[in-house]
């Protein structure tokens, strides 16, 4: 089954990185918004400046009349105070002098000035105390900054919280996908994501209980098909020697080929029916190959030792099956390899025929397929799907490759102990 291409953003990414541009666009608009109309901060200092400008002296008053409108103004409110002209003169004090520009040098003595007015002729007033609001715009990006910074941080655990339970649903549906019949998600919370998660639960149950009705009418199907096919063997057995040897010959042949059908089909739902091994056994991959190479006169093996946990009798029948395939479909002699290579034991087959082409490597495998145009074109066609499905019961896969001169192989990769 597909799966999704890592190279993609997560969908909780997405999500995440959608927040963050809603909010940086609300921020943006709320800042120009309130460049344009003037904020009610802004409008607030300047009246401040104008109601200072009026008590202070005008900007040309002696520096007596400039002190004394000072100290009336600081009168009362436990307040330093330094009144500066346009080009950052000193103009008056009241208390300790605050340096000009006291915010922007280091190693400055005094108070820091809490309040900076601009008045309209261009005097400047630092005081101890605040009388306004210091950059209403600083203030407002500050603001701004970091309720989107909390939304943020706030926000992603949610978002990941969200898409989590996706993934989960993601990870249920590719592994029914996979053949995973009992696969089920936990269902969490009351939305739509809970309801999907309790759809997918009933579908995989449907599923399970068709899939399950169906491997259960073959098998017994198959089971019953064999008391009137011992019947005909029996009777055919019995009849006289008169008839004719050729149509005996045939129809034994027949009975053969029908009575391995029902094999296969049995340990086909057999092996679809049961998920776990329950005869596994430390054996040798190389020793069960020579004893079935051993009953074909056009067999040759080579390998090494590979030593696995496994059902022997499944892997016999995979590489019978495997030989049957050679010596029905391919030309002699048929040739059996087991090497060893990162922790798993490959088999490979192959014969001196041309073998499988490329365009059906995978189709092969498919239960009923039968290629045309082969030297013997008997059999059901289930044999290389039965490889396939032991391999992959002992957690190994069988497929259909290239040698290095241009012939196919069946090679079966299979864990080692």
């Amino acid at each position: 089954m597909k799966r999704f291409s890592m190279g993609l953003p997560r969908l909780y990414i997405r999500f995440y990185v959608a927040l963050l541009f809603i909010l940086a666009l609300f921020a943006i608009a709320t800042t120009q918004i309130w460049n344009r109309s003037g904020s009610p901060l802004e409008r607030s200092n300047i009246t401040l400046s104008k109601l200072v400008a009026n008590m202070l002296a005008p900007p040309g008053a002696p520096p007596a009349a400039q002190q004394a409108a000072l100290e009336r103004m600081a009168n009362g409110m436990n307040a330093h105070m330094t009144l500066y002209t346009r080009d950052w003169q000193p103009l008056a004090v009241v208390g300790e002098m605050i340096p000009a520009r006291h915010w922007r040098k280091q190693g400055m003595t005094g108070p820091p000035p809490e309040s900076f007015v601009r008045l309209p002729d261009g005097r400047k007033l630092l005081s101890s105390e605040p009388l306004g609001f210091t950059r209403p715009k600083a203030m407002l990006h500050n603001a701004l900054m970091l309720v989107a910074l909390g939304i943020g941080i706030a926000a992603f655990p949610l978002v990941r919280h969200l898409t989590k339970r996706l993934e989960r649903l993601q990870q249920g549906v590719e592994s029914l996908g996979d053949g995973k019949l009992t696969t089920r998600v936990p269902v969490e919370g009351k939305d739509e994501v809970a309801r999907l998660a309790q759809s997918f639960n009933r579908a995989a149950d449907q599923i399970e209980q068709l899939v399950g009705a169906h491997k259960t009418l073959l098998a017994n199907a198959s089971h019953e098909l064999r008391t009137p096919l011992a019947r005909i063997r029996l009777a055919l057995e019995l009849i006289p020697e008169g008839i004719d040897p050729k149509r005996r010959a045939g129809l034994e042949q027949d009975i053969a080929e029908l009575n391995h059908l029902l094999d296969e089909i049995l340990l086909a739902s057999r092996l679809g029916a049961i998920q776990e091994n329950t005869d596994t056994e430390e054996l040798d991959l190389l020793a069960l190959a020579a004893e079935e190479c051993a009953r074909y006169d056009d067999a040759v093996l080579d390998g090494e030792s590979a030593v696995m946990n496994g059902d022997p009798r499944l892997l016999r029948r995979l590489l019978r099956n495997l030989l049957e395939n050679a010596h029905r479909h391919g030309v002699p002699p048929a040739s059996v390899q087991i090497t060893r290579a990162d922790g798993m034991a490959i088999l490979r087959v192959w014969d001196k025929g041309p073998g499988v082409p490329e365009p059906e490597f995978e189709r092969v495998f498919e239960p009923f397929f039968r290629r045309r145009g082969t030297l013997d074109n008997t059999g059901a066609g289930l044999g290389l799907a039965l490889v396939r499905q032991i391999a992959r019961r002992h957690g190994g896969e069988a497929r259909c490759v290239l040698m290095r001169d241009g012939r196919s192989c069946f090679e079966v990769q299979l864990p080692l102990a």
